[in-house]
C-alpha cells in the first residue's frame, strides 16, 4: 500500500512494446538513450513528467548498475507494476542481447566501408537525441538564475571530476546548492512518482543482493555456470557511471582467466557499439562465447540484477523522500545539476566521438531540427542518418 498520488496506468504488454521499440532504435550508449527515453515516454506518451523524470535520472546515477537501464525498469514499474518492470527490461534489453549472441556464432559482420559507415550515421544520430533532451531538460528544470547557474558549476565540476566521481560530485552539489537556494513556497509542485513497491519488498531485495554478492563467490566452485554467474553479477554490483566502466571488471573476470580471448574481447566491444540499447549486453557476448546459449542467459542476468536488486531496495524510501518540502528542494538542485551533467556527455563522448568533418556537423544538425522542429519520431532520424552514413561510406 502507498499513498502517493495515482497515475494513470497501462499493461504490461503496453510497456513491452514500448521498449522493444527503444530497444531497437536507441543506439549511441546510456547518455543517449535517457535521450530516447524523454522524447518517447516523457513527452510523447506523458508516462512521467519532466520533473520526476529528472528525479529518477539523478537517483539512478546515484547506484551501481546501469543508469539507463534502471530508469527503464522503474518507469515500466510504474506503468504497469511488477510485471511492467520485468516487461520494460525485456523488451530494451532483448534486441541487443540476441544480435550480441548472434554475433558471438558468426552470424554478423560489421567489417567493410559500407558498414562503417552506417555505424557512423547512428552515431550522429545520438548527437541530434542527446542535444534534443539537453535543450528540453534546461528549458523545464533551468527555469530562473539560481538553476542555471548550479546546471553551469555542475559542469564544471565534471569537466575536472572526472567519469563517475564527477558526476556524483556534482549531484550532491546540486542538492546542497538547491536545500541553500530552492526553498521556495510558491514553486509548483512536480508530479509524484508512484512506485509500487514496499518497504518490506525493498529490504527483501537488498537482503538479496548482500547474500548473493557475499555467497555466490563462495560457491563459484559448483560448476562452470556458477562461476559465471558469480564474475557476472560481482562486475554489475561494482559499476558506477555507466556500461564503459565495466570494461576493465569483465576483461578480468573473462580474458584473464581465459573464458575468453583477448582478441574475441574487443571484437564483441566493438559489435556493442554498433547495436541498439544497453552496454551491458555485452555481457551475452562474453557468455556465448564462453559456454553457448546457457552461458549468454547466465551472463546477462547475472550482470543486470544487481542494479536492479539495488534499486528496488531504493524506490520505497525513495517515494517518501520526494514527499518532503527540503527534499523537493533537493531534488530541484539536482535536477539543475543533471542538466549540466547531460551538458558535459553531449560534447564529450557524444559529439567528440561522431562529428569528425564539418559535413558530420551537417548532418547532426539535421537530425536535430528534424526532432526539434519538424516533430520527426526519433526512429526516422535513426533510420534517415544511418542511410546517409552509408551512402558517405561507399563514396
Amino acid at each position: 500500500m502507498t499513498d502517493e498520488i495515482e497515475v494513470e496506468r497501462g499493461t504490461p504488454l503496453e510497456v513491452f512494446w514500448a521498449f522493444l521499440k527503444l530497444g531497437l532504435t536507441s543506439f549511441g550508449g546510456p547518455i543517449a538513450h535517457l535521450g530516447y527515453f524523454r522524447d518517447e515516454l516523457v513527452v510523447r506518451r506523458r508516462w512521467i513528467d519532466e520533473a520526476g523524470y529528472a528525479d529518477l535520472v539523478a537517483l539512478c546515477q546515484f547506484l551501481p548498475g546501469p543508469a539507463s537501464s534502471q530508469v527503464g525498469f522503474a518507469l515500466g514499474l510504474r506503468r504497469a507494476g511488477q510485471l511492467g518492470a520485468l516487461a520494460a527490461w525485456t523488451g530494451f534489453t532483448l534486441p541487443s542481447a540476441v544480435l550480441l549472441v548472434l554475433f558471438a556464432y558468426g552470424a554478423a559482420a560489421l567489417d567493410g566501408p559500407l558498414a562503417q559507415g552506417v555505424l557512423h550515421g547512428l552515431k550522429l544520430v545520438a548527437v541530434a537525441v542527446v542535444a534534443q533532451a539537453v535543450l528540453g531538460m534546461a528549458r523545464s528544470l533551468t527555469p530562473d538564475r539560481e538553476r542555471a547557474a548550479i546546471a553551469v558549476l555542475a559542469v564544471f565540476l565534471v569537466v575536472l571530476g572526472g567519469g563517475a566521481l564527477g558526476q556524483l560530485g556534482a549531484i550532491v552539489f546540486g542538492i546542497v546548492a538547491g536545500l541553500i537556494l530552492l526553498r521556495r513556497d510558491d514553486e509548483p509542485k512536480a508530479d509524484q512518482p508512484f512506485f509500487p513497491i514496499s518497504s518490506t519488498l525493498g529490504l527483501i531485495a537488498l537482503a538479496l543482493f548482500v547474500v548473493l554478492l557475499a555467497g555466490l563467490p563462495l560457491l563459484a566452485g559448483a560448476g562452470q555456470g556458477v562461476a559465471l554467474f558469480d564474475a557476472f553479477y560481482r562486475a554489475g554490483s561494482l559499476v558506477f557511471g555507466g556500461g564503459h566502466v565495466m570494461l576493465p571488471l569483465l576483461e578480468a573476470e573473462t580474458v584473464l582467466r581465459g573464458w575468453v580471448s583477448p582478441d574475441a574481447f574487443l571484437a564483441g566491444y566493438g559489435a556493442t557499439q554498433a547495436v541498439p540499447g544497453p552496454l551491458f549486453t555485452f555481457a551475452a557476448y562474453l557468455g556465448a562465447v564462453s559456454n553457448g546459449l546457457p552461458g549468454a542467459a547466465i551472463a546477462l542476468v547475472g550482470i543486470f540484477l544487481p542494479g536492479l536488486l539495488i534499486l528496488l531496495a531504493a524506490l520505497p524510501f525513495w517515494n517518501r523522500l520526494r514527499r518532503w518540502s527540503g527534499a523537493q528542494a533537493a531534488m530541484r538542485g539536482a535536477n539543475a545539476a543533471v542538466v549540466g551533467i547531460l551538458g558535459v556527455a553531449l560534447y564529450d563522448p557524444v559529439f567528440t566521438s561522431a562529428v569528425l568533418t564539418p559535413l558530420d556537423f551537417a548532418l547532426a544538425l539535421a537530425g536535430f531540427v528534424a526532432l526539434v522542429s519538424w516533430k520527426v519520431a526519433p526512429w526516422m532520424v535513426v533510420v534517415g542518418l544511418g542511410l546517409a552514413g552509408a551512402l558517405i561510406g561507399l563514396v
